[in-house]
């Protein structure tokens, strides 16, 4: 906020300084605070100019990452895939599995899935709240050498109390994952890549929490519900025609 209402004080003074060369610096900060003071709007009007400008500028920003990762978002062979793997639309979704908002979207997530037989369900595991979120995010991206990769996620999903190793052992151990593999996949170099990909991509896409999808052209910080995601889907399938 402060470098905005900089910006916005640089504002007000360009316009004086255009024709200001034979005034003091002195007599320069006065007329600029004469002109806040009778027009103390100008200061917030020109705040809302920059954060309009700052806006667009990420709205453009955002945009040319999603064009030139697309491929990565939506194809990455590292990258587990539920739904229908042939699906017509793609969402994105990066999460971790401490995150309270993340498990209540798994509800939404699922109806969805059972609604809409032609969706792509792309997992980017995004582990951001401490260490339990990392040994999780491993243990679920190795579960996919043991071909049980969705029946993790969802226990993990819909367990109680925070992931920790513990928890997370017990889960494996119940949807019947041979441990001691786990382990040894756990540190397969495809896992830690997976993760360096999903640091990389929700930085370059400006998201700062879980859950954040993409779906299209759109992307979507925060809880959201099955009808949302349903009409987004629409659209993207509306633009595709």
């Amino acid at each position: 906020m402060k470098s905005i209402l900089s910006a916005a004080a640089l504002a007000v003074f360009l316009p004086i300084a255009a024709f200001a060369d034979d005034l003091s610096e002195d007599r320069v900060r006065e007329l600029v605070l004469e002109t806040i003071r009778e027009n103390p709007q100008i200061v917030m009007e020109a705040v809302a100019i920059l954060q309009r400008q700052e806006a667009d500028a990420q709205a453009q920003a955002q945009a040319q990452v999603l064009e030139d990762e697309r491929d990565l978002l939506e194809r990455d062979p590292n990258a587990p895939v539920l739904g229908n793997p042939d699906g017509d639309v793609t969402i994105v979704e990066f999460f971790d599995y401490n995150c309270p908002y993340c498990r209540r979207v798994k509800p939404e997530i699922e109806a969805l899935l059972a609604a809409d037989p032609n969706v792509r369900l792309v997992y980017r595991e995004w582990p951001i709240l401490g260490e339990g979120s990392v040994f999780a995010a491993r243990a679920a991206l190795a579960a996919r050498e043991q071909g049980l990769y969705e029946e993790f996620h969802w226990a993990l999903m819909g367990m109680n109390g925070r992931a920790e190793e513990a928890a997370v052992m017990r889960v494996a151990e119940e949807v019947g994952l041979d441990l001691v593999q786990l382990r040894r996949d756990m540190a397969a170099p495809e896992i830690e890549e997976h993760i360096a990909t999903s640091m990389r991509l929700s930085q370059a896409l400006g998201f700062n929490g879980t859950p954040s999808f993409v779906i299209g052209e759109v992307l979507v910080p925060g809880l959201v519900e099955q009808e949302q995601l349903q009409a987004l889907v629409a659209q993207v399938r509306d633009g595709s025609e």
